[in-house]
């Protein structure tokens, strides 16, 4: 995206922040709260995945809940052209990674201050249920007080599925990537913290602990190769420190602290003097993975069995003894005890066959959290079979992960026992439902006990009572996780209420303009006047300041300019010799009923009235106004001796009434 472009009418493009495997990061500026912010764009390649623009949006959603201040705030989500954006703070300073190469070595207290903003933001997003999945020391920004803001959440959980499949993204991970990551298997918040002891490993020596010729190679040594020592580089680091980066990257599951909040409170003591003389921590839980160096072939340790099998086997045949009765005996007693021998050394061989085939105790391993395939390895090491296998749904534990097995986890059972597992099949789906014309206060106590995040916007309405709900973000039949939702609402806060404005001096247009602008119902009648001039307003009701509502009736009334004198008519010289007399007029009015007509869903007409008496003419219009229903009128004649007015009714454009005789009978 080039300089200048101005994104969705708001965000102008200044420059590119980078340009990553998953999305572009432009810093912009927004014109209308005047400030910098980062705008990061889905790639184009990925505007295609359906999936993983459903899940960007998704996810960008649920981080608007994330609050911790070592977060980068999100401020709008939205789409322009197919194109996918969020708008974020804007941070001033360096990531993570730029911080190290500067300020190497810096002091055990600054690690520990940093490590601890990261764990605070981490344990947030957790506890709203998201897992960051790729934090490493270039999504950690450092600004310039020093403080530290998390970025790029959302990303790697929209774009997962894509992330293994594109080298250049990989070898921007690999090398604080968890062994589950590396084997394909379903990531949880341990994931996190594995990448977490990475980034204090590195931050403790300057490096990362794998390094290799290819993303393949780091892979590898991730879950194949021990953690390679702190101390043995920097000695003078304490060991309580290193045990705190042992532990969060332990390749067991079951080793690894279980939570952010564990490892942060292990860490806050970790330079305390009363850990001076901790022991290096060593894992309970034997990693299968390591590399394996076999050791030589060892002699047998000699048994009394095997000594007794042994001199069985050994034994050569005697030569026929001398038929003497000295001799006999002697061979009798040799052969008695060789026979007894072998005879026990047989006893307990197959003693200890038959004990072999005895199912020996064991006990059942921890399986929460791992796949089946996972599981069936572990069960497998503790001479176990993988039983029956059910699904339910579950809020905890991600689609395809245990929940639980059966019997539960440290039974003592017998080896070749079947466990049986119940597997999770995600969060429990179901329709939103149709909340519109619904109390906003009533329905929101209802959703927040559902785990619903709910938000409102006002909106002015003049059909719909105030407090209830208008229309809804979320469709009625769409099916979510009613705990991983945000919703927002508009709720009417009824009509909307204004001051009256002067229209003193306006003419019929600018009146007319007002009241469509402000939905109300204008009546316009005329009056000469000598103060006004022909066309403006003279008077109004209500007065200027009065609050109206959409819907209001507003009454003006219009001047028709000063009235003109009759002029005599030319005298007649036979009769005009002494004086002529003035002709005499008449009052009265004319009652016509106006019909109310729905047109096209329209449920008012607007109606407009002409008048054609001696102070009225019939090409200008003496009432306008709207109905809704049928409506009857007086209409008020002034007619000279012998002269006849006319009158004409006008709705939505059309002539409905015509008259050009009226008189006063």
């Amino acid at each position: 995206m080039e300089s200048g472009y101005v994104l969705n009418g708001r965000y102008k493009i200044i420059d590119t922040l980078g340009e990553g495997g998953m999305a572009n990061v432009y810093v912009a500026y927004d014109l209308i709260l005047k400030r910098a912010v980062a705008v990061k764009l889905l790639r184009l390649d990925m505007q295609d995945d359906a999936r993983a623009v459903r899940r960007f949006q998704g996810e960008a959603m649920s981080l608007t809940e994330l609050t911790d201040p070592h977060i980068v705030m999100i401020y709008d989500i939205g789409e322009e052209q197919g194109l996918q954006y969020l708008v974020m703070e804007y941070v001033k300073g360096m990531d993570l990674k730029d911080y190290i190469k500067q300020e190497f070595p810096f002091s055990l207290p600054r690690i520990l201050e940093i490590m601890q903003q990261i764990l605070t933001a981490v344990g947030d997003a957790h506890a709203h249920g998201i897992i960051h999945r790729d934090l490493k020391p270039q999504n950690i920004l450092i600004d310039q007080d020093g403080n530290v803001k998390i970025t790029d959440f959302g990303i790697a959980l929209a774009v997962s599925h894509s992330t293994m499949t594109k080298t250049n993204t990989v070898m921007g991970s690999v090398h604080y990537i968890s062994p589950e990551q590396a084997r394909g298997s379903i990531v949880s918040k341990q994931t996190d913290i594995y990448s977490l002891g990475i980034i204090l490993f590195e931050m403790l020596t300057g490096h990362v602990p794998y390094r290799g010729e290819n993303a393949v190679a780091i892979i590898m040594k991730h879950y194949q190769e021990a953690m390679p020592s702190v101390r043995a580089e920097h000695p003078e680091i304490p060991q309580a420190l290193e045990n705190v980066v042992l532990h969060a990257t332990a390749k067991d599951l079951r080793d690894r602290y279980a939570s952010v909040q564990e490892m942060a409170t292990d860490l806050e003591t970790a330079l305390s003097y009363r850990r001076a003389e901790e022991k290096p921590w060593v894992p309970s839980f034997k990693n299968e993975d390591e590399t394996k160096i076999l050791a030589k072939e060892t002699p047998v340790a000699a048994t009394p069995q095997a000594d007794a099998v042994k001199a069985a086997n050994s034994a050569k045949p005697q030569s026929p003894a001398p038929k003497t009765a000295k001799k006999k005996r002697k061979w009798s007693r040799k052969k008695k005890v060789i026979l007894l021998l072998s005879f026990l050394a047989v006893l307990l061989i197959g003693t200890g066959i038959v004990y072999a085939m005895i199912p020996q105790d064991t006990t059942v391993p921890q399986l929460q959290g791992m796949t089946t395939s996972e599981a069936r390895e572990r069960l497998t090491d503790a001479h176990l079979k993988l039983g029956k296998i059910s699904q339910e749904y579950n809020d905890t534990y991600y689609y395809g992960q245990i929940i639980s097995s059966k019997p539960k986890v440290k039974t003592n059972v017998k080896e070749g026992l079947r466990i049986d597992v119940v597997v999770s099949k995600g969060p429990h789906k179901e329709k939103f439902g149709d909340y519109t014309g619904r109390q906003y206060q009533e329905v929101k106590k209802e959703l927040i006990k559902k785990g619903v995040t709910v938000q409102q916007e006002k909106v002015f309405s003049d059909k719909i009572p105030q407090g209830e709900i208008k229309s809804q973000s979320i469709s009625a039949k769409k099916k979510i996780v009613l705990n991983e939702t945000s919703v927002t609402f508009q709720v009417s806060k009824g009509t909307q209420s204004f001051k009256m404005r002067d229209f003193s001096n306006y003419t019929l247009k600018s009146v007319q303009d007002y009241a469509d602008e402000k939905g109300l119902v204008l009546n316009v009648s005329h009056e000469f006047s000598d103060d006004f001039d022909e066309g403006l307003v003279m008077r109004q009701d209500p007065p200027e300041g009065t609050v109206l509502n959409q819907g209001d009736t507003i009454n003006v009334v219009l001047s028709d300019g000063a009235q003109k004198e009759s002029s005599e008519d030319d005298k007649d010289e036979s009769s005009s010799s002494s004086s002529s007399e003035s002709s005499e007029s008449e009052q009265f009015d004319l009652t016509v009923k106006v019909p109310y007509q729905q047109n096209d869903g329209k449920k008012t007409n607007k109606i407009e009235i002409y008048i054609g008496d001696k102070n009225h003419q019939i090409d200008k219009v003496y009432q306008s106004l709207e109905i809704s229903a049928d409506q009857t009128m007086r209409l008020p004649f002034e007619l000279e001796d012998g002269k006849k007015g006319a009158y004409k009714v006008v709705r939505d454009g059309q002539v409905i009434m015509q008259k050009d005789d009226v008189t006063a009978d």
